[in-house]
């Protein structure tokens, strides 16, 4: 009962004759209490070229939130999921932001290419589109087997990956020195081209 006569008293107060008319005045901005949002997320900062549709999660420094990955670039890998399942071939690229690798001759994808000068014609190229990291599986060329990835630390200190089911060791010297040397052969034939 007291809401309602406080509310018809409110409603006497605002009346309509032409002396204490409150419609084409201005309302007061001090009346109203400041209101103030803050946005639950912090937005990313680091800039880098991704889809449309594509949203990164950041840490609340905005830096991109980097994903632990079992293969590394260089390794040998099975296709366990999708088009090319069973096709064998080796990383060359990976992006830890959101978990995908290129391999090497797999996952093609057909590119039209516009022509850059003019008199030049246009292209349709083959690229090596992004597979996600959860779709591979380190592969072992001399038992001819796919294998889940283990860590272990041998007698000298070195945390290395091996292979469950071979026992095999991945993480060797002999490797690294290898894709080091493919490195420097495509960095001086792209600069000689």
């Amino acid at each position: 009962m007291a809401a309602v006569a406080a509310l018809q008293s409110s409603m006497s107060s605002l009346s309509l004759s032409s002396s204490n008319s409150f419609f084409g005045q201005r309302l007061s901005l001090r009346s109203l209490s400041p209101v103030q949002f803050k946005s639950p997320e912090k937005p990313c900062l680091i800039v880098m070229k991704l889809k449309r549709w594509e949203r990164k999660e950041c840490k609340p420094n905005s830096l991109p939130v980097l994903h632990k990955m079992h293969v590394k670039v260089g390794d040998t890998i099975k296709v366990i999921a999708g088009d090319d399942k069973g096709k064998i071939g080796e990383i060359t690229k990976i992006f830890r932001h959101n978990s995908t690798v290129v391999v090497k001759d797999i996952n093609l994808k057909t590119k039209h290419m516009k022509s850059r000068e003019e008199g030049e014609p246009g292209q349709i190229i083959k690229i090596e589109a992004p597979i996600h990291s959860s779709s591979v599986m380190l592969y072992s060329k001399e038992k001819n087997v796919a294998s889940r990835v283990g860590h272990k630390v041998l007698d000298d200190g070195k945390r290395v990956r091996y292979l469950i089911k071979t026992g095999e060791i991945i993480d060797n010297a002999e490797n690294w020195k290898k894709l080091k040397e493919e490195a420097k052969k495509t960095e001086l034939a792209a600069t000689t081209s």
